[in-house]
């Protein structure tokens, strides 16, 4: 349903008008060939970028300058920790942080993860393999910065409980994230059903340290953050143009071949972002 008080007189609208649930309880249809969109969500591509680079990076470096930035306000000299470092979230913010003279850790779920972010340059102060139980990641992490922490920790996902499902083995358990942590260090968690016991907040209260959570799409949701937004949105677009950000991605996918690329990527099976070409 469109109003007219949201549409120009003299505006050309094509499509079919669908009637369903939208984010946010959008009042325009989702499908459609032509659609009306707020100027708030738009950013201009340059011309040096492709469209595929575009839509593939948009969302992932979003996510990293909320949480390095906005979240965890990093600053040169400080150590971060990326888990699961050679995902295509991690890659960004491993980039973004080297670009603010931030040192990085980082862990690689697999030997190829593992190779793939030892060649990065600028290059990982240390990858810790996560994969080989020979390698504790309190342990690595406490030894590289002599036993201080580390200042910001960027997760992929905890596991909250000592029985986690299979999908999850890699996941660091919320104490060890907690014990690896520096003094007033911040954790910047994508787990949304992260659950702290007294005795965890009762850490967090001793080191003076901070938890977030990352929610990339909070900005849609207060008018307040709107300036913001298009500058963030616009400095992640700059970083791919000038090669600041040099996402790792898959050739480009036809439509009739989404639904399959989906499920590979709900499944964990790629570890590259794709775009689905129209």
């Amino acid at each position: 349903k469109l109003e007219k008080e949201h549409v120009p007189v003299g505006r050309e609208i094509a499509g079919v008008v669908l009637q369903g649930i939208l984010p946010l309880e959008a009042e325009q249809s989702g499908l459609c060939s032509v659609v009306v969109t707020d100027e708030y969500n738009l950013v201009q591509k340059p011309e040096k970028v492709s469209w595929f680079e575009a839509a593939a990076v948009i969302k992932d470096g979003l996510r990293a300058y909320t949480a390095l930035h906005t979240l965890a306000r990093m600053a040169a000299g400080q150590t971060v920790l990326v888990l699961d470092g050679a995902g295509p979230f991690g890659v960004l913010a491993i980039q973004l942080a080297h670009y603010h003279g931030v040192k990085v850790l980082a862990t690689a779920l697999s030997p190829e993860d593992q190779k793939f972010l030892e060649e990065l340059r600028p290059s990982v102060a240390r990858v810790i393999r996560v994969w080989d139980s020979k390698e504790d990641l309190v342990d690595s992490c406490l030894e590289e910065t002599g036993g201080l922490g580390v200042d910001i920790i960027i997760d992929s996902g905890v596991r909250l409980y000592d029985e986690e499902p299979e999908a999850q083995r890699h996941c660091p358990h919320k104490h060890d994230l907690l014990t690896l942590l520096s003094v007033g260090g911040h954790w910047v968690t994508t787990e949304q059903h992260l659950q702290l016991d007294p005795p965890d907040s009762h850490i967090l209260f001793l080191k003076a340290a901070s938890l977030s959570f990352l929610n990339d799409e909070v900005w849609t949701t207060s008018r307040a953050k709107q300036g913001r937004y298009l500058h963030i949105l616009k400095d992640v677009m700059d970083k791919l143009c000038t090669g600041t950000f040099r996402p790792q991605l898959e050739d480009p996918v036809p439509l009739y071949e989404a639904t399959v690329s989906m499920e590979m990527v709900q499944r964990k099976q790629t570890r590259k972002r794709i775009a689905v070409k129209l």
